[in-house]
């Protein structure tokens, strides 16, 4: 298998500096490699791992929340190469809550030397793609979504949840999605990488991945300008390229909102072969 993505950030049109950031690494023994913005790559001898973050509080510290706890991942993740090489087989769900909470402890010793970062956290959505499996997870309201073919039919679905109570109403089909975006509530997380917690409790799942699949990693600025039905429509119009959806959703969001920072990540998955 291999993956093919393409990743964008744009800043918000009431906001003096990016929030947000995005990263996208291949893992194996040695460390981490950074991705560029566009890419195709193997998942033969390499882990991808692919995240979006959206920094917040402490001043101008939301930036550097969502710039540390990327690249603190970066370093911690590609431990479990290791740990396989010892004759271990790696837990990859209990090494992810690991990694978070070791950042999520970092960030707030970071911040508690400076006043300028005092309360600084940051949402996270990571999707982590082995040879096998996709392991992924979220903290916050970032999110992950799905796009595949079932029964000749293409279906969108949200993989993570929102750390958010109005969004567990919305779960439960209690209110409604028009409900839920004009709910005064709606970005009042309950999880946070940082912001002074003792813990942070991420959700975490794991997903049997298969060539076709299509991913979206995104902050909640694309969700702000998008509703479920027009991300799944961008899914249906772009196919054949993760660079056409990013710049389908991206496009669309901002001129529907565009206040928020925005970020995304589009991903496929696919045979080696295909796409060369």
């Amino acid at each position: 298998m291999a993956i093919t993505w393409s990743a964008d950030s744009i800043s918000g049109s009431k906001k003096p500096i990016n929030d947000d950031a995005w990263l996208a690494f291949a893992s194996d023994i040695e460390g981490a490699s950074r991705l560029g913005q566009d890419g195709r790559h193997s998942l033969e001898s390499h882990d991808l791992v692919f995240a979006v973050s959206d920094g917040m509080g402490g001043g101008n510290a939301g930036d550097v929340a969502s710039q540390l706890l990327l690249e603190y991942l970066s370093e911690m993740i590609p431990r479990t190469f290791k740990t396989a090489a010892s004759g271990l087989h790696p837990d990859y769900l209990h090494h992810m809550q690991q990694a978070i909470q070791a950042v999520h402890l970092a960030i707030n010793a970071d911040a508690a030397q400076d006043e300028q970062k005092k309360g600084m956290a940051a949402t996270l959505a990571l999707a982590w793609f082995t040879p096998e499996n996709l392991y992924f997870c979220n903290v916050g309201d970032s999110r992950l979504y799905v796009n595949r073919l079932h029964n000749d039919e293409l279906s969108t679905t949200q993989l993570t949840a929102d750390h958010t109570f109005v969004w567990k109403k919305l779960n439960r089909g209690e209110i409604s999605e028009r409900e839920f975006r004009a709910h005064p509530r709606r970005s009042a997380l309950y999880e946070v990488v940082g912001g002074g917690h003792s813990s942070v409790k991420p959700y975490m799942a794991t997903f049997p991945y298969q060539s076709g699949d299509r991913f979206l990693l995104c902050s909640d600025g694309l969700i702000d300008g998008l509703w479920e039905k027009h991300i799944h429509t961008a899914f249906l119009k772009n196919p054949d390229s993760t660079s056409e959806l990013s710049e389908a959703l991206m496009t669309r969001a901002v001129n529907n909102d565009g206040k928020d920072d925005t970020t995304l990540i589009a991903l496929e998955v696919h045979e080696l072969a295909d796409k060369a």
